[in-house]
């Protein structure tokens, strides 16, 4: 699925506040990547909705979910079988330490064939190694 790019939470956050640090960058992105589909996974709905609730009130989550449900982008069903992948790769990187949702997301990248993501963590994204050598390509700091 090369044309789809993985989408973290920061930059979900980024595009709904305009108060965020990253919010020009993240608005400049999504016009810039409109014919991609973005995909993400259900911990970084999770993370993502719970965020957005805090920092800007329930409406804000509940538009996040109709853009979900409006096919706005779409969502990796982790499996059964991701668990052990997932604790393998927390264990790996827990001097950062990496939590479920960024550990979801390098197991994206493995399944898609590609590391093309979209987030403002940028020191972790510069760490981390999906398929345990090849690094992540951050749109989102390509334009800082």
């Amino acid at each position: 699925m090369k044309n789809t790019i993985i989408v973290d939470t920061g930059f979900w956050l980024a595009l709904r506040n305009s108060k965020d640090a990253y919010h020009q960058q993240a608005k400049e992105c999504l016009q810039r990547y409109q014919q991609q589909r973005f995909i993400c996974t259900w911990p970084v709905m999770t993370e993502t909705c719970y965020l957005l609730a805090k920092q800007l009130g329930n409406n804000a989550a509940v538009d996040f979910i109709s853009l979900y449900d409006d096919q706005g982008f779409d969502v990796f069903d982790l499996a059964h079988q991701h668990a052990s992948q997932i604790a393998i790769l927390m264990q790996r990187y827990r001097n950062l330490p990496m939590d479920l949702a960024d550990a979801s997301l390098v197991l994206l990248a493995e399944e898609l064939g590609h590391g093309n993501i979209l987030s403002t963590d940028k020191r972790d994204f510069e760490a981390y190694r999906w398929k345990q050598h090849d690094p992540f390509n951050n749109l989102l700091m390509m334009q800082v």
